[in-house]
């Protein structure tokens, strides 16, 4: 089965509509806990001394669009590998994800970017699209992406490994189907982050979680593990929004804190956190899709080149123009408390 069949069939969403989804109730009524999550919100966008990046020099800034409210709103969704980073240095990007949302049609779109695509890079030349963000920090990386999809990206939201874990572990894990086996040997930092997971429906802590995140050692490496990004994702999405998680929101927001960097203010996420309320998802897709893919060595190494840059805007722009939402069956309750089953390889959800 094509990789464009299985991303139809699949109902994936956005990670940013955690930030969303938690932003809508609190305007909704959750009046208790409102200032400790504005607190904790405020937390997210870092002061030049708090923030991992280095602050860019005066002929190297790189300007970032503004958002008025009422045209499409892009996010950038940035996950860090920070191991292999020298001191005071930012780390590349291991995953990429672009939220895409037009306000009037109340539709988000979803793209994976593959991280070894090879792209210009302004003032730098061509380079792997994960590489720009430690040569000019996340408004580089901005451009970068905003380039290669046709699109104006005006936020980024940044975590690391930790991040990911610490979420996942403090929402008490996640009910997920795992496909198949993961095994891999990580020799780095003394074998923390080795892979060993059994296929079947499990419960995942945050580093298990993390481990089938990352896991790339199959036939088509990176094609598949970017599903399986956005699979997981729609699975914690679906968890935050349970009656529990909202009540614990402050304290799932503290977890999560000192990881999490963005370029939003509270005002900002609270105007897309009202556009969530009635969000549907519009699509998902990979960038570059595999019809457009082209392999090709540089300087030794094996990067993703794109067969035409025009058909790839042309492509971004045709599944923007498409809607594939449907209506949600209705789910009974699992015995774990979670609505349904997750199935890792496809997405879906059956009870």
């Amino acid at each position: 089965m094509s990789t464009r069949s299985k991303k139809k069939r699949s109902k994936w969403k956005w990670f940013f509509i955690i930030l969303s989804v938690v932003v809508a109730l609190v305007i909704g009524g959750a009046v208790y806990w409102g200032a400790g999550i504005y607190g904790e919100l405020e937390n997210f966008q870092k002061s030049p001394d708090e923030s991992r990046f280095p602050t860019q020099a005066p002929d190297k800034i790189v300007e970032i669009p503004k958002w008025e409210g009422k045209e499409r709103v892009n996010v950038l969704l940035l996950g860090g590998d920070a191991r292999d980073a020298a001191e005071g240095e930012p780390a590349r990007s291991d995953s990429m994800l672009v939220a895409s949302i037009d306000p009037v049609t109340k539709k988000a779109h979803l793209f994976s970017i593959l991280r070894d695509t090879y792209a210009n890079i302004e003032g730098y030349g061509k380079g792997r699209v994960n590489s720009a963000i430690t040569l000019g920090g996340p408004p580089l990386a901005m451009k970068t992406v905003g380039n290669l999809l046709g699109l104006d990206i005006q936020y980024f939201i940044y975590t690391d490994f930790e991040g990911f874990k610490s979420l996942v572990d403090t929402i008490d894990g996640v009910w997920f189907e795992v496909e198949k086996d993961m095994r891999y040997r990580d020799n780095a930092d003394g074998n923390r982050y080795d892979i060993d997971l059994k296929k079947g429906y499990q419960l995942l802590d945050g580093d298990k979680a993390l481990q089938y995140v990352r896991f790339r050692h199959d036939a088509l490496s990176d094609y598949t593990r970017t599903e399986r990004q956005r699979n997981f994702l729609t699975a914690v999405a679906k968890k935050l929004q349970s009656t529990w998680n909202i009540i614990r929101m402050k304290e799932i927001l503290e977890s999560v804190s000192p990881y999490i960097e963005t370029n939003m203010s509270v005002s900002d996420m609270l105007k897309l956190g009202q556009l969530g309320v009635n969000m549907n998802m519009g699509g998902t897709a990979q960038i570059p899709p595999m019809e457009l893919v082209k392999e090709e060595r540089v300087n030794g190494s094996d990067v993703i080149g794109i067969r035409s840059e025009d058909a790839l805007l042309g492509y971004v722009q045709e599944v923007l123009s498409k809607d594939e939402s449907q209506p949600e069956p209705e789910q009974s309750a699992s015995p774990d408390g979670e609505s349904g089953r997750t199935d890792g390889n496809s997405g879906s959800t059956t009870n």
